[in-house]
């Protein structure tokens, strides 16, 4: 596994948006980002479509029928499902993260239920639908963990999270991690954030967070003694 090590930063900021112009008709949210995550694997997927509601999927897209597309500077889906609730003539919606191509979130209106696609670089669903995270009790998806940062890397973009997980796993200091999307508080490129201690969840879409040990190494090798 290889990336960059980067040194912390003060205060992760998100990035400042880009003036946005119309990007469109496209194929699809999806061809835009072509080149954006990989996609999951089928089991993977299957599991994500059965943990969200048939109207709104997290990690999938819907592509086609776009009538207007525009900037979503806070980078939240619920965003884009609310645009599209408040137009007569949108039927259907599709989200698309920001990338290092696209440094913006993206807001497709579509005019029609187009057929979705499983794809880790959206967020699609019709209208009348809320967006609802997959279920996993070891990956927190949409929270961020702020504080506790002993150091951050860059790492290639992953819609788990699970390059995160991984490192954090293997260094006994980690107990948390926070894996920031590209376009959000790690700038322009994915980065993990490695926690020394268990913060707060706080809902934000820009990240995923796990908790790898709730509980501090010194206070488990106290009870091993104990016991």
């Amino acid at each position: 596994m290889e990336f960059s090590i980067a040194l912390a930063v003060r205060g992760r900021k998100r990035r400042d948006p880009i003036r946005s112009t119309a990007l469109g008709s496209h194929a699809g949210s999806s061809g835009l980002l072509a080149r954006g995550p990989r996609r999951l694997g089928g089991a993977l997927v299957l599991l994500l479509a059965l943990a969200a509601p048939a109207s709104a999927q997290v990690s999938f897209d819907r592509p086609g029928g776009d009538y207007a597309n525009f900037a979503v500077r806070s980078g939240d889906p619920a965003a884009c499902a609310s645009r599209c609730e408040r137009d007569p003539r949108c039927r259907a919606w599709s989200f698309s993260y920001p990338t290092g191509g696209v440094p913006n979130a993206i807001c497709w209106l579509k005019s029609q239920v187009a057929p979705w696609r499983p794809n880790p670089c959206c967020v699609s669903g019709v209208k009348g639908a809320g967006v609802t995270e997959p279920r996993n009790p070891a990956i927190e998806f949409s929270i961020d963990r702020v504080g506790g940062d002993y150091r951050n890397v860059e790492v290639p973009s992953d819609a788990m999270g699970r390059t995160c997980d991984a490192v954090c796993r293997t260094d006994g200091r980690c107990r948390a991690w926070t894996y920031s999307r590209p376009g959000y508080y790690g700038g322009p490129a994915a980065r993990c954030f490695f926690k020394d201690r268990v913060t707060l969840p706080r809902h934000d879409p820009c990240c995923i967070s796990g908790v790898v040990r709730p509980v501090p190494p010194t206070v488990t090798r106290s009870m091993r003694s104990v016991g």
